[in-house]
């Protein structure tokens, strides 16, 4: 990726790193037994996103794991949790790179998790059922980020001034053969959700997310 667009999407994803730094902090401070549980969200995010899968297309493709942390921590305490698994996975496994962080942050830590929380507050809003809720959040979080990453490479390598065509191809090579890894995300999401509603009662209560008389809320941002 151009220089320029390394820079720019550093200087993008700063502000939401300032705001989960924050939101983090908040959290912690409010009660430190939330700590296991922030570990566990990050742990998750980068077991998932460090599976690398084929795609049909020659290409590649890797789940994401920011839905979990979004729906549990908010999504600005998801970017920084994702940024962190992001620059080990650089560092340790050769996956991304230092210049282009900033734009992989952006789309897997900032537009992954705010699609996901986004989409997951809309749909219990509608009174959707929870599974249904965190499954349909996870998998478009994890969708969206490849979209915004077509997307990113399309405004870095247009073709006659235009970056339509690039986009349409990018978008065939990364976020349609998305698609059966954002499913397969969503549900898993959802299984280890459906766990920790099981075992740790206390810290959804802290968080306000334990599911009560069919009604699962949300943490703030």
């Amino acid at each position: 990726m151009p220089l320029k667009w390394c820079v720019l999407w550093y200087a993008v994803t700063l502000p939401f790193l300032l705001w989960g730094l924050m939101s983090i902090r908040r959290r912690v401070q409010g009660d430190p037994r939330l700590k296991m549980l922030l570990g566990l969200a990050g742990a998750f995010t980068f077991v998932l996103s460090a599976l690398k899968l084929p795609s049909v297309t020659g290409s590649c493709s890797h789940p994401t794991g920011v839905g979990l942390g979004a729906l549990l921590f908010g999504p600005a305490a998801m970017s920084v949790l994702g940024t962190i698994v992001l620059l080990f996975q650089a560092l340790l496994l050769a996956h991304g790179g230092l210049s282009t962080l900033g734009a992989n942050a952006f789309s897997m830590a900032v537009v992954g998790p705010f699609v996901a929380y986004g989409v997951y507050r809309l749909l219990r809003g509608l009174r959707l059922p929870p599974p249904a809720a965190v499954f349909t959040g996870a998998a478009l979080g994890d969708l969206l980020t490849y979209v915004t990453t077509s997307l990113q490479l399309a405004l870095a390598f247009p073709q006659g001034g235009s970056v339509l065509a690039p986009l349409a191809k990018f978008m065939g090579i990364f976020a349609v053969t998305q698609v059966p890894l954002a499913v397969s995300e969503g549900l898993l999401t959802v299984v280890v959700f459906n766990l920790l509603v099981r075992y740790s009662k206390s810290e959804l209560e802290m968080l306000g997310i334990f599911p009560e008389r069919g009604k699962i809320g949300a943490p703030r941002a």
